[in-house]
């Protein structure tokens, strides 16, 4: 909707309307260039261009991962189906189409990748993939600073404070299969943390994540979200990472995890989990320092993309993968008798 017409790394365009362009893509880019729900500083409805843009490498489809071997884009073919129209101030035409797109994306069996736009979109992704997946067997987790819990925002139910409540009242998420990583600050209030307790959810605050370790915290919530679950959605916004490595986001709350650990936290989180759907949500390039916030929003897609490409191609009967870990040429050399 805003800037030129471009797709995600230069993948191939689709159309939505057009069940043929969509025929082979494994994951589908669509934008939701919608910040009708901010609370406190606008500006991510630019947020879906500028993570398409936003790397220094030819725009040409390929993106080959150096730690594990695979190209995603072109190994889970993926294509840009381009940002859904949401019409600034109606805010229900634009999540119900919102829905809609995601829908069907989420009807061929594709993982719908969405660039948002400010994290109320959360309440339609997830609701449109779980209409697909099953009403409440899909399981969440979530990264995030805040627990985007409220009741209401401003008088209404729509906000990016909000999405998480709507799902789990309407059933298209369980509450106590919604994993939240990277809480810290100083809200939600009292009332609202004790809904959330009644609810089962399971919040990863900072200060455990620094007590415990981030990889001993993402062991319980994998363990957790595969528990009674047929897929797993991951919805991130930006603003878990610390304010000095994303400034281009609208509620910055400092002391957040650092790019590498969200980088890594993904992809393994990828890798690990049968993904049906994502999103990455509140890049506000306004707010944005040369472009950093946009290439970790950039990055974020990519490793998610690379960790199930990853995971496709190790589930296959001869799947060959290169560990993490695993020096980089030591995956190249020959195998003794092979």
């Amino acid at each position: 909707m805003f800037g030129p017409d471009a797709t995600f790394l230069g993948v191939p365009a689709a159309d939505l309307g057009d069940p043929a362009s969509l025929a082979g893509a494994a994951a589908v880019i669509v934008g939701a260039p919608f910040d009708g729900g901010t609370s406190h500083r606008p500006g991510c409805r630019f947020g879906p261009q500028a993570i398409r843009f936003a790397d220094y490498l030819p725009h040409d489809g390929s993106r080959p991962h150096l730690a594990l071997d695979v190209d995603p884009l072109l190994e889970l073919a993926v294509v840009d189906a381009g940002d859904v129209e949401m019409p600034p101030g109606d805010t229900e035409l634009s999540l119900r189409r919102l829905e809609e797109a995601v829908g069907a994306v989420a009807a061929t069996g594709a993982v719908p990748v969405i660039l948002g736009g400010d994290h109320t979109i959360a309440w339609p992704d997830i609701t449109a993939v779980a209409r697909q997946v099953g009403w409440g067997r899909v399981s969440v987790i979530h990264f995030d600073a805040h627990a985007d819990t409220g009741d209401t925002q401003f008088g209404s139910l729509a906000g990016h404070g909000t999405p998480m409540r709507r799902l789990i009242e309407s059933g298209a998420a369980r509450g106590d299969r919604f994993l939240q990583i990277g809480l810290r600050g100083y809200w939600p209030e009292p009332e609202t943390l004790a809904w959330m307790a009644e609810q089962g959810m399971r919040s990863f605050e900072m200060t455990e994540i620094v007590e415990r370790g981030l990889e001993a915290c993402l062991t319980e919530a994998f363990a957790i979200a595969v528990d009674d679950c047929d897929g797993v959605f991951l919805s991130v916004d930006v603003d878990v990472v610390d304010p000095g490595s994303a400034p281009g986001t609208g509620t910055p709350e400092p002391g957040g995890l650092s790019a590498r650990q969200l980088l890594d936290a993904v992809r393994r989180a990828a890798m690990e989990l049968p993904v049906v759907g994502m999103d990455v949500v509140e890049v506000s390039p306004p707010y944005d320092h040369a472009e950093v916030t946009a290439l970790l929003g950039n990055r974020v897609v990519l490793e998610a993309l690379s960790g199930m490409a990853w995971r496709r191609r190790s589930l296959a009967p001869d799947g060959d993968v290169r560990r993490p870990g695993e020096p980089l040429l030591e995956h190249r050399r020959p195998r003794p008798g092979g």
